[in-house]
């Protein structure tokens, strides 16, 4: 149950359909940002245990970090969804973790299954497994879904939000990152993560997921059927007609700085031009979104993320700092190991 001094999803569900429809009031954005601000603590909670758990495994590596969804991704998606009830939205606040490998990352979602805690998890096992199944997108990474669930009277007002937990390897998580950077470098004209705009960049995402899958991870991805040597031409073709890696390589990265404080808010500005402000706790963090939100252009992307330290949050958020170093790295290896299977 939600608590009487926070919007009721009766009313959450009003201020999203009325985004949805063009026509929302001031109040339904108040709403909203209110809805979206009551995730705050269910965030904190999940990322400090998240955290703590990973700091145990001393001899594994395991970068934790947490956001919450930008008010124009929340927009944006109940536009791409009809039939979505904002206030049954999963995704508001969610923490991710990326791994060395898919056994490391398989063993820590496991524990989590495991624990004690009273916090729902609200997923099948596989339900959202894209590993076992990839989207056709060419994503791969491993979501759950959990319902927040405690018996402390100051916190139980907020029992029964949801929080995503995303859990990819440091391979997943280049070819993720690499997908949204096409979304800059194309300013928004082709969107592989959501299968929209040039078929072209779709194609060479699916392809490129596929090289790393096999290269890197003894798995598969869009191309099962497909051997490797059709798999290594399939790409080469695509890259010279889209050009995708001499874009990447081209791009001019944010330099990785050792910010002040962890709790940061990233402004992706129209020209994709980036600018980052600090905050020196979770809640002044929060209150300097919505200020932002207000003031600042509607064509002005805010996200506002967290980390155990700033080189964490540009670690799991290399896609805002459009960094896709890596991706290029294990594309071009990748290639080379594929080939060499092919002899």
């Amino acid at each position: 149950m939600i608590h009487k001094d926070l919007p009721s999803r009766k009313r959450v569900k009003k201020a999203g359909d009325a985004v949805r429809n063009g026509t929302p009031q001031d109040e339904d954005l108040k709403v909203i940002d209110e809805w979206r601000a009551a995730h705050r603590t269910v965030l904190n909670t999940f990322q400090a245990t998240l955290r703590n758990r990973a700091s145990k495994l001393h001899n594994k590596n395991i970068t934790v970090a947490q956001r919450h969804k930008r008010r124009n991704t929340i927009f944006n998606k109940l536009k791409r969804f009809p039939s979505m009830h904002l206030a049954r939205m999963d995704d508001i606040a969610g923490c991710r973790l990326i791994f060395d490998n898919i056994e490391d990352l398989r063993l820590f979602r496991r524990d989590m299954h495991q624990s004690r805690f009273k916090h729902v998890l609200r997923n099948e096992e596989d339900k959202y497994n894209y590993i076992k199944s990839p989207k056709e997108t060419g994503y791969r990474g491993i979501h759950d879904v959990y319902s927040y669930n405690v018996s402390s009277k100051n916190c139980g007002i907020y029992n029964g939000l949801s929080i995503e937990i995303q859990y990819r390897t440091r391979v997943q998580h280049a070819w993720a990152t690499a997908v949204e950077v096409v979304g800059y470098i194309t300013q928004g004209r082709s969107q592989p993560k959501f299968d929209q705009g040039n078929d072209k960049y779709k194609f060479a995402m699916q392809v490129a997921s596929e090289v790393l899958a096999r290269a890197y991870e003894n798995s598969f991805s869009c191309f099962r059927g497909k051997s490797n040597h059709e798999i290594v031409s399939m790409f080469k073709y695509i890259d010279n007609k889209t050009s995708l890696i001499d874009l990447f390589k081209k791009i001019n990265s944010e330099h990785i700085k050792n910010y002040k404080y962890k709790n940061i808010i990233l402004i992706i500005k129209k020209d994709s031009s980036l600018e980052v402000k600090t905050y020196k706790s979770a809640v002044l963090a929060m209150d300097g979104l919505f200020e932002l939100e207000k003031n600042l252009p509607s064509d002005t992307d805010l996200v506002l993320v967290g980390g155990s330290s700033s080189k964490d949050v540009q670690e799991a958020f290399r896609n805002y700092f459009s960094d896709t170093t890596d991706f290029v790295q294990l594309i071009e290896n990748g290639l080379k190991i594929l080939s060499e299977d092919i002899l």
